[in-house]
Parts: C-alpha cells; structure tokens; sequence
C-alpha cells in the first residue's frame, strides 16, 4: 500500500446525508460525496493486511464470513486512488463489478464488515470509494460503450431486467452474443428502477447505465410479460439459451384478522406505484398511494421498512411508525457475532434519521406483534392493535412469546406490509417445467446455474431467494459464464 501506516493516523470518515429538512423537499439522493483530497486520505487506511478478506465474499463454504460477493480486489483500488490514478482504479474496479454506480450507492457493504481494521477499529470506507471511482469516470468520460469486435450469432434471453439480468446481459454481450431482456414493467431495471426509491438511488443513473448496454448492443423490451405476451413455447424456439433472473417478487402477507381492511398494502405496491408516478409526472397524475396527513404503521424493520418510512414522510405523512419483531441489535458487536461475520449492529438507517429529525424519536418499536388490525364502519383500518414479545427456545427452535399485559393499540389511517419475500412468482418457472427447491425458487446450482431443462438457467433472486443486489450481479455474472460455456464449448468471461 501506498501509505502503510495510513490506518494508523487517519480516522475514519464518512460523507454525510443531506440535512433531512432540506431533502424531505425533494426525492433527490440523500447523500453527498467527499472531496477527493479527503478520499485519498481515507483510502490511505486500508492496510498492508496480510489476509484481506474484504474481497473474499465467495462464501459457499463459510456463509457467515462477511466480504464482497463480486471479489472486488478493494486494496488494489484503494492504492489507486490513494495515489492519483483513478482511471486505473475505475479500470480494476470495472474488472469485478458491472455496476459499481448501484453497489456504492445502495450495497451494506460486507466488505467493509469483514475488513481487517475493523478487528479493533472502524473500517476503511470502501463503499464509498467505490462510489467516488465510478462516478469520477462517468464525470471524466471514461465510461464509454465498448461493443464486441464480433458476434457469436447466438441468442440468448433473459427474462427479468434486475441487477442478476443485467449483469448478466453485460457478460454475455461482451462475449458476442445476442442478448434480448424482457421486462413486463414499463422501464428496465427491475428493482433498481421501483423496488428502490429515487432519494436512495436516483433512476437517472440506472437509465444511464440501460443506455450504455442499448448502445454495446443489448436489445430491450419492455412490457412484455412471458406465458403472457410472448409464450414459453416461442421463447424456446426462438433462444439458444434463457436465463430466468425475475426476482424473488412475492411479498409475505400477515395472516391477521382486519387484513383485508382498505388502506392495507404490500410494500413494494407503495414503492412502486410512487416511483411510476413521480417518473411519470411527478406525482401530478395521482397515481400512488398517498400518506399525506396520515398515521401510517409500517410493518417490518428491514430496508424495504426504511424506504416505506422515507417515502411516507416525503408525503407528510401525519406521523410514522415502524414495527419489528426482532430485538434491537446491540450498539457493538455481541460476543457471538465476532469478526469477520457480518456485524449484526443497530443502524439508523436514512428513513430513520428523517423521522428522528421530524417525529423527535426513533420510528421503530422492537420486539412487537401485530394481533390485529382494526377498521371503521366503512371498511377502512383505523387501528393497529400489538402485543410485547420475548424470543424463548422452544424444543430447539427460538419462537416468539407474548408478553401479558403488553398490549397497545397504534391509530393508523394506512398500514404497509413489509415483511420480506417468499420467492419468485411461479408463472413462467412452473410454464418452462423448472424444477424448483424447498423455499420455492428456480432450482439450479450455484457453481452451473443450469436447471433440469436443456438451455434454461436462473439466477439472482429467483434461484437464491432474496438477498443483496450486490449478490444478485455475482449471480449474473457466474450465470453469463456457465450460458458461454453451454453454448461454445469454452469461456473466457470471468
């Protein structure tokens, strides 16, 4: 490393969010970017380590080890750009990572949990270098669309335009095939474009990147749903090879009396009818679900949580809450969550510093259950009635237990289920005769990505269920590889 003693006299520091008054004004993204001085200084931290498992996220045989799914060599980059040479770091980085641009904006960062600093000090800030390299070599005009010399003349499908299903059509296109990804949505991008708000990631820079695939000679097209608009049959005959890569898109419901109640509805609903409409018109056409002036419950701790409490407040909503079963996690890590495991620490998270800036106090209530939901005279929820709980062992198995006594009922004029997801939706995996795994999804190993019919393959959400985008473009790239290989005998895509 350049400075090898960097870690030892720099502290580390992060770029701060906008203040929350002034970007509740607005759905821009809330964060800023250091000065390049100040990046340098803070990737001159990472160390000479003799091991660095930050990029040594490939953890089949050790799922618990924290790192980086796509193998990003973090300390090559980090001496880059400590050293002025940020076209060779953007270089190396574009080696691993097809998307950095999303990854340094929206990725919890594994690799910095699993930083060898981080055994007895706060780790390098590797997230956001990431994040400063791409965006400089958008800024210089150092991304630049690079087709292939030539063409294979195979063509391949990818059914879903998500992280997995573009990453995977930026292998194989380099490759030389002929790539065709549908998507029944309006736009390209899947959960980049309505499963993440526009202050988080903002959908000019997902359109950026879509660009620049269209211009390397990706073939898009959009609302078309296959089983529907285009058969399985057709997709067959017409492809050398398909690759599935929908997601994981069926949400968890709350088996509860009152859930058929109005003013009751899956997250993602919320999320992506107010991307669409504020794409479209910038919420003019009224097309979303609107939280103005309204108490609204969310139902589930996790990010898509935080995205829900955001938007909500975007809105004015009256007043937020956050409901999560879990305890809260320890401020440091607990003696069973040692490094380098992923730190199970308490974050406060974008949505929550909002609503701590507005509301006064942290939305989440840990460690809470919702019993039932109650409705007025017309149908519409008024409230949400919840109960304590404590975690027991139970025969083996750690279940909920309620707490007598710890009843409380919470007003809500709008309650959002955000619970996580189940699996890939069944329609084109049980239309193609996939076979599928125990949890519901498209089953196919991870080394091949191959399932039990000749020429389909999945990968991202859809094989592994719902996990990271950053993992989810690691499934796309090892995809693209084991279709090149499928298809000519030999590869050499990484």
């Amino acid at each position: 490393m350049g400075n090898p003693t960097g870690f030892l006299k720099v502290e580390r520091k992060v770029p701060e969010y906008r203040c929350p008054s002034e970007r509740l004004d607005d759905w821009k993204e809330v964060n800023h970017q250091m000065p390049e001085q100040e990046i340098s200084e803070q990737a001159s931290r990472c160390m000479d380590c003799g091991v660095p498992f930050c990029h040594s996220g490939d953890n089949k045989y050790a799922p618990t080890v924290a790192g980086c799914p796509v193998n990003n060599v973090i300390p090559e980059w980090n001496d880059l750009i400590y050293r002025g040479h940020w076209k060779e770091a953007l270089q190396r980085l574009h080696k691993t990572n097809n998307f950095p641009e999303f990854t340094g904006r929206v990725c919890p960062a594994p690799c910095e949990g699993s930083c060898v600093l981080g055994i007895n000090a706060p780790p390098v800030t590797i997230k956001h270098h990431e994040y400063a390299i791409i965006e400089r070599g958008f800024k210089e005009g150092w991304v630049v669309a690079e087709p292939p010399t030539k063409r294979t003349e195979k063509k391949v499908a990818i059914v879903g335009s998500g992280p997995a299903g573009l990453a995977a059509a930026a292998q194989l296109n380099k490759a030389g095939h002929l790539v065709t990804v549908y998507e029944r949505a309006d736009r390209i991008g899947g959960l980049l474009t309505y499963g993440i708000p526009n202050m988080k990631l903002e959908k000019s820079i997902v359109q950026r990147r879509i660009d620049l695939l269209a211009e390397e000679g990706v073939n898009f097209v959009t609302n078309t749903e296959i089983g529907k608009d285009i058969s399985t049959e057709q997709l067959q005959s017409d492809f050398d090879a398909i690759l599935l890569s929908t997601g994981a898109t069926v949400p968890r419901d709350l088996p509860v009396e009152g859930r058929d109640l109005k003013g009751i509805h899956f997250a993602m609903e919320f999320l992506h009818k107010n991307t669409k409409s504020l794409l479209d018109s910038g919420h003019a056409d009224g097309n979303y679900i609107d939280a103005k002036d309204k108490n609204v419950i969310v139902i589930g701790g996790g990010d898509t949580g935080t995205d829900c409490v955001a938007t909500a407040l975007r809105h004015r909503c009256k007043h937020v809450i956050q409901l999560e079963i879990m305890a809260q996690p320890h401020s440091e890590r607990a003696a069973n969550n040692p490094w380098p495991e992923w730190p199970k620490t308490l974050l406060v998270d974008y949505g929550q510093q909002e609503a701590i800036a507005v509301q006064g106090d942290d939305p989440r209530h840990y460690l809470t259950m919702t019993k039932k939901i109650e409705g007025d005279a017309s149908g519409q929820v008024k409230a949400v009635h919840t109960v304590s709980v404590e975690w027991k062992n139970v025969d083996g198995r750690m279940v909920p237990q309620e707490v007598p006594g710890s009843e409380k009922t919470y007003e809500a004029d709008l309650v959002l289920l955000a619970m996580g997801f189940l699996g890939p939706e069944g329609g084109i995996i049980e239309s193609l005769g996939v076979e599928k795994d125990q949890r519901s999804n498209a089953k196919a190993e991870y080394d091949k990505f191959q399932t039990n019919v000749e020429g389909v393959f999945a990968a991202g959400d859809a094989r592994r269920g719902q996990s990271l985008i950053v993992w989810a473009i690691d499934e796309g790239r090892r995809a693209a590889r084991e279709i090149d290989q499928f298809l000519m005998g030999e590869t050499f895509l990484p």
